[in-house]
């Protein structure tokens, strides 16, 4: 469903914004070892997600990735999903069909409507907080 920089990007914030509960800067090479991701494409993503204040990065010996409290309460999964791979995910073919629309539909157009206005609201109603709680009070898990 997401594009692979997207998956990486969620997990990778997921993993900083459990460390931040603990008021912990992480560094990219303990997102990548932890959230189970390439180290590289992780620096990657994780830059993007600096340049559009999604993530706070701090340089020097005591640097590293965090997230506020108060702004991973605010951090839609829809924000790091638009940051990532655009609105394609909202608007494209179940089936990547260039040319499927309402006139000229394909098989799956009607269900994938349904579908995608569930995930829009899934994506716009939880944060990365709500994620990080998840982890950190063991109801889910981040890498198996």
């Amino acid at each position: 469903m997401f594009s692979k920089s997207c998956e990486y990007g969620i997990r990778a914030l997921t993993y900083i914004a459990t460390e931040s509960l603990e008021g912990k800067r992480v560094k990219i090479s303990d997102v990548a070892e932890n959230a189970d991701l390439p180290e590289a494409f992780t620096a990657k993503i994780l830059g993007t997600l600096t340049k559009q204040n999604i993530v706070r990065s701090l340089k020097g010996p005591t640097g590293g990735f965090e997230i506020p409290l108060d702004k991973m309460k605010q951090i839609k999964i829809s924000e790091i999903v638009f940051a990532i791979d655009g609105d394609s995910i909202y608007n494209g073919c179940a089936l990547g069909l260039s040319e499927c629309n309402p006139d000229a539909p394909c098989p799956m157009h009607d269900q994938f409507i349904k579908v995608r206005g569930e995930l829009k609201t899934m994506l716009t109603t939880t944060t990365i907080f709500d994620l990080a709680t998840k982890i950190k009070t063991g109801k889910s898990i981040l890498v198996r």
